[in-house]
Parts: structure tokens; sequence; C-alpha cells
């Protein structure tokens, strides 16, 4: 039978289940989910009325709940380092963030800030509530375990981006030296023509500069294309990958009640 901790564990742990509801756990998720949502609401708008304010402080209770029953039953995940959890989560990245997205709520800080003529950055940090979605959204998690896994050759694009902007804004900052005031200015540029988003508010205007912009942007093309095809195919492999556990996981549990 399990402990109290070890149900509460269950609880607050995502499930990761493929689309099977799970009972309480699924619940606790989805819950969790719109409290986040509704918890960002009030950063859409530049003033703060009484029910924001109340809505604020009723997720803050909520997050700093979950905050405290993972910390108290962290160790259940971590059974190697079971003597040392209770220190080591506090410094796990989910929990940082947690902790991060409860902090402009808390009311003594909050009033302390406010006389630092600095609450307004305090507020922004509400922000990362919205990361405690990898936490409970199922497709965040996919996602996450494509980027792991495919993070060589996100690493192998990365670099090959990073490189052509560094060598194509050296190329225009030579050819338009009177474009553009310094180096960093070039690689801003690059940058933008790399997406091929296209700001306008710097550009060449020689001809020699305008051949290298062209160049730029048919070549930025294929390379924004790349990561694109790398997730999108390792994400298919996942889902793939998960719908097999999962019937595996369905043929083992019939199997087991034949033999029973």
């Amino acid at each position: 039978m399990k402990s109290l901790r070890q149900k509460i564990w269950d609880l607050v742990e995502p499930s990761t289940g493929d689309g099977v509801f799970t009972g309480w756990n699924d619940i606790y998720d989805y819950a969790m989910i719109v409290i986040i949502i509704v918890s960002l609401i009030p950063l859409a708008f530049k003033t703060e009325p009484l029910i924001f304010t109340i809505v604020d402080k009723v997720a803050a209770v909520f997050f700093a709940v979950d905050y405290l029953l993972r910390w108290v039953t962290y160790d259940i995940a971590k059974p190697k380092h079971r003597k040392f959890a209770f220190l080591i989560y506090p410094f796990t990245p989910m929990a940082i963030v947690d902790l991060l997205s409860i902090m402009p709520s808390l009311s003594l800080i909050s009033s302390g800030f406010r006389i630092l003529k600095v609450f307004r950055l305090l507020r922004t940090l509400r922000v990362f509530r919205a990361m405690k979605f990898v936490r409970y959204s199922k497709n965040i998690q996919i996602l996450a375990n494509v980027l792991t896994g495919q993070k060589k050759a996100l690493y192998a694009v990365g670099a090959l981006a990073g490189a052509y902007v560094l060598l194509s804004a050296l190329l225009v900052f030579n050819v338009e030296p009177d474009t553009f005031n310094d180096y960093f200015e070039a690689i801003y540029w690059a940058t933008v023509s790399l997406t091929t988003m296209g700001y306008g508010d710097i550009y060449p205007v020689t001809t020699l500069g305008r051949v290298v912009t062209m160049a730029s942007s048919f070549v930025g093309i294929a390379i924004v294309a790349l990561p694109a095809g790398i997730i999108t195919a390792g994400y298919m492999d996942e889902i793939k990958a998960a719908k097999m556990e999962a019937a595996k996981e369905e043929s083992e549990s019939q199997e087991t009640i034949k033999e029973s």
C-alpha cells in the first residue's frame, strides 16, 4: 500500500499517459494549467484592479502549495540521493522557475520593491509562470524530449547559423563601411537577414551590398528550415514511440488479466 507521501508525489508529478485519463493526477495537471493561464491574464493590462490582485494572490497560494508538496516529497524522485534531496530540490531548474513565479505575489517583498520603485520589474517575473507549462503539458514534454534527442544536430545547425551571421556581417561591413557604424550593427543586420524578417531600419544602399543581402536571404531561408525539419522528424518519432509503448503496456495488461 502506498504511503501518504508517495500518493502526494504521484498527484503532483505530471502524468505521462498518451492521452489516457489517469484520474486525480490528470485533474491536478489540468487545474494547474488553468491557474497558470488565469494568473497571466493581468500581465496583459497596464492597470491592476482589485480582482487582478485577488487572482494573483490566489494563484500564488496554489503555486506555493505545489512548491512545498514537491519539496517535501522530492526524495521519492531521487532515491539515490534521498539524504540530500531536500537540499537539492530548491536548486533544480523548475524549482527556481516555481520560486520566481511566486516571489512577485509575496506582499512583503512586493511592498519593499515598491519603495525601491522597481515593482514593475518584480511584476514582470510573473512571466516565469508561463514556463510552468513545460511541466504540465504533455506536448511540451514531448518537444523537450525531441530537443534533447536531437541536440547534436541542432547544435550543428546553431553553429552553422552563428558562423554564417558572423561571416556575412564581416562581409557587408567591409562592403558598406558607411552604412554601418560598427561591427555589431552589421551582426544585427545579418541576424535579421538570416531570419528574413527585414525590419528595414538598417539596409545596404550600394549594388554590391544589395547583392550580398539577396544572397544572405536565400541562405537564411535554407538555414532556418533545417531545425524545423529536424524537430518535426524527431516529434513524429516521439509520438510513434509513445504509441508503441502504450500499445505494449496495454498488451501486457491484457495478458496479465488472461493469466489471472
